[in-house]
């Protein structure tokens, strides 16, 4: 299935798009897709309905909000492609590199970004989400890691990069400002293909800047979950960011940073297509 969300902010109701023009409302089943909804096991109760039965939506009558509710936590793993450490100049890890962001910077797949006040820094980066559908603590094994995975979304993970490298303290800072992670327009639960070798790219005003596949990942997506769970609980709904390919504005010569204006648009093999504009925040 790809389940996502659809209306305005404070709004959203939950659906399962059955393209990608048509959804169907599936609120009289479940209250939202939410850590909470989905540790009741809203996936299967949804799976188990005959959607033909319920509303159908048209869409592009609706905003297409983040896919879910409330997230606990968006994890990131950093320097995660080859290339990637390489135009940073950065040595490529031995172990995942992990930061966070905070939940609550989750938008729409189509939201604006905001560029912070007086930024110069603000870069793009197009990442594969990986989405936690159950518990998990202390994976004893990838496979045991692999099963708590639900699904997979397209991820914006927009850095501001004073703040990120040069404002002292951890990576957290420059990522987490309003609006700094658009993500959808879905999760789809039942990907066609691996998920580890799916291409993805990243456009600034019709620019390809990013272009990749999951393949030159440094830590695989069962090696990051499986490492994760081993300092920190993960639990359903959990976001895992799992990193961006080279090709970001501040391994450019001369860098080439988001303003105002600016269209981002991030798109990964099978998942589909976001869309942002810069707005000055």
């Amino acid at each position: 299935m790809r389940i996502g969300r659809l209306g305005s902010a404070g709004t959203e109701i939950p659906v399962v798009f059955t393209s990608s023009d048509r959804a169907v409302d599936v609120s009289s089943i479940i209250p939202d897709w939410s850590r909470e909804s989905l540790a009741s096991g809203a996936l299967a109760q949804v799976g188990a309905a005959d959607l033909s039965q319920l509303p159908d939506l048209q869409v592009s009558d609706h905003r297409i909000a983040a896919p879910l509710a409330r997230p606990g936590k968006i994890v990131c793993i950093g320097l995660n492609y080859r290339q990637h450490a390489k135009e940073t100049g950065a040595t490529v890890p031995t172990e995942p590199v992990i930061f966070m962001k905070s939940a609550d910077c989750l938008v729409g797949p189509f939201d604006d970004i905001e560029i912070p006040p007086g930024s110069e820094h603000t870069d793009y980066e197009v990442e594969l989400a990986i989405v936690i559908g159950s518990t998990l603590r202390y994976a004893a094994s990838t496979d045991e890691a692999m099963a708590a995975v639900m699904g997979y979304s397209i991820s914006q993970d927009v850095s501001e990069r004073k703040w990120q490298l040069e404002r002292g303290g951890t990576w957290d800072k420059g990522k987490s400002f309003p609006t700094f992670n658009p993500m959808g327009p879905w999760i789809d639960t039942d990907p066609d293909g691996s998920p580890q070798n799916l291409d993805l790219s990243c456009s600034v005003n019709g620019e390809m800047r990013q272009a990749s596949t999951t393949s030159d990942m440094i830590f695989t997506i069962a090696e990051v979950v499986h490492y994760v769970s081993q300092c920190m609980e993960l639990f359903p709904g959990d976001i895992i960011n799992t990193g961006t390919p080279a090709g970001v504005a501040m391994g450019m010569t001369p860098t080439r940073y988001l303003a105002a204006g600016d269209v981002v648009e991030t798109t990964i093999e099978n998942l589909g297509t976001i869309r942002s504009t810069c707005v000055a925040g």
